[in-house]
Parts: structure tokens; sequence; C-alpha cells
């Protein structure tokens, strides 16, 4: 079982997502139940459902980062993208997803665009980081 969440890891960067079938490929890899996959992928935010887009941005919406304005950054983004939470763009270049927590509490308001992590947000940080990825 220690293997499970680096083995999903794996198996995201290699199909993109954890669907069902990706779920009962890692269960036989691992020996493990389907259904002990399913609940692991399905509880950490960190594994996609479904096919994201080419940049995914998750913003922090827990208390440190909702207290210094991820709630409006949130909505910011959306407004700008012009999609919802859990969406992605028409052309498959970005998908926008709400968060619990990304763990940098500190520097918050967070988000993180596939690996990388981008703190202390502003309207201004974003235009910029966004400016950066086209």
């Amino acid at each position: 079982m220690a293997a499970l969440l680096p083995t999903l890891h794996l198996a995201q960067k290699e199909f993109g997502y954890i669907s069902s079938e990706v779920e009962e490929y890692v269960a036989g890899y691992l020996d493990l139940p389907v259904t002990h996959v399913h609940g692991v992928a399905t509880f950490y935010t960190m594994y996609n459902k479904k096919p994201v887009g080419k940049y995914h941005i998750q913003v922090c919406t827990n208390i440190s980062c909702s207290l210094l304005g991820a709630d409006h950054l949130f909505d910011y983004l959306s407004k700008k993208l012009k999609i919802g939470d859990g969406e992605t763009t028409e052309d498959k270049k970005f998908t926008l997803s709400s968060v619990e927590c990304l763990g940098s509490c500190g520097t918050a308001p967070v988000m993180q665009i596939n690996d990388d992590y981008y703190e202390d947000l502003t309207e201004e940080k974003i235009d910029e980081i966004l400016k950066g990825l086209e």
C-alpha cells in the first residue's frame, strides 16, 4: 500500500488523469482492491479525475488564503479565462480549480500551476504569470 500514492502520480503523469481504467490498472499492478485505489484517488485533490488543460491552475481557497483575498482572485481568474471551477478553456490551454489547501499559508494567497507555486498573489501578479504562459 505504501507504493500507491507514488504509483498514482506516475500513472497521472503517463495518462494525464486518473480514469476508472487507470484505477483498475494500478490496482492490478499493486495487487490492491480497485475500491481502495478509487478511494485514495478521489480523496486527494492532486489527482485529476478528468482531463485537464495544458496549464492546470489550482487556487487555494482555505482559510488563510481566503482571508487574504483568494476568493476574489479565483473570481478574477474565472472571469479572465471565462471558465468556472473545474472547467477547461475551449482551446484546452487552462483548467481552473479551487482547492482546499496547498500548504503555503505563510505566503497566502497561493495558486499552483502544474507543479509550480505562485505566492503572495495579486491581480497584477496573476496577469504577469498568465502572460508568461502564452
